[in-house]
């Protein structure tokens, strides 16, 4: 069944990083600039490094359509951005973030990388992208949809500065079915919060992190979300016994 969004919005939306005022948005910035640092390394740790052939594979899907400018939301320190221009070899890859500490983190693997002239990272609000309509041949976002203050409003965002035809890449955490799924809450609830303190990093952080998980849409919920939106076809696989969604989504 598909969670009605009602006017009280999704449930994700209501999940926040901090029992504190403010909007989800301005709480989503505070928490990923205080976590920037360690960011990378603690996403290499909680997935054992297997949300690289993640991004890979949901890269690869836009192989055959040779997008020339794409557009990465919610881009983080760039992983997905730097590998989109790895596989891809588009004219350019622009990524938008809220957190200008991440983007920090992003611009510094970028210029080591040599890719200063192909990647942009800029700092932007991904409900109100400030590009004009049809620009982009591809869009992509790993790990930021279930971030989104509000979750419609990002997705129609994204779907308008896409042109007709391109496609949307979606990669987001999700809960595995059957035997592994108490597992999965229980690694996600209690060893990954563990961890953060031990490494004293922000445990609201990665307290949030199972919580929004859980309560994002998922699976056919999802795929009616996207249609409702403005995509017309979109195909969903999950990776990894279900711990992974992907989405590509066509205008």
């Amino acid at each position: 069944m598909v969670e009605e969004k009602g006017k009280k919005g999704y449930l994700v939306e209501k999940v926040l990083p901090y029992k504190q005022e403010g909007g989800k948005q301005e709480q989503v910035k505070k928490m990923f600039n205080a976590i920037s640092e360690h960011y990378d390394s603690m996403n290499r740790a909680m997935t054992m490094g297997i949300d690289i052939s993640w991004r890979k594979k949901a890269i690869l899907s836009l192989k055959k359509s040779h997008p020339r400018l794409i557009l990465d939301v919610a881009t983080g320190t760039g992983d997905f951005a730097i590998e989109s221009y790895r596989d891809l070899k588009p004219l350019k890859v622009v990524g938008v973030d809220i957190s200008e500490n991440m983007l920090e983190v992003g611009r510094l693997k970028v210029g080591k990388l040599g890719f200063g002239g192909k990647i942009e990272l800029i700092q932007g609000d991904c409900m109100h992208l400030k590009y004009d309509n049809a620009i982009f041949d591809a869009v992509t976002i790993a790990f930021g949809v279930r971030n989104f203050e509000h979750l419609e409003l990002g997705i129609t965002e994204m779907c308008r500065v896409l042109k007709v035809g391109g496609h949307l890449v979606i990669l987001e955490m999700s809960e595995p079915r059957l035997i592994f799924k108490p597992l999965y809450r229980i690694y996600t609830k209690f060893f990954i919060p563990i961890v953060a303190c031990f490494l004293k990093q922000d445990k609201n952080a990665y307290k949030y992190l199972p919580d929004s998980i859980q309560a994002f849409p998922k699976g056919k919920e999802m795929i009616a979300i996207l249609k409702k939106c403005g995509f017309s076809e979109v195909t969903h696989r999950r990776f990894t016994f279900g711990v992974c969604s992907f989405y590509l989504a066509r205008k």
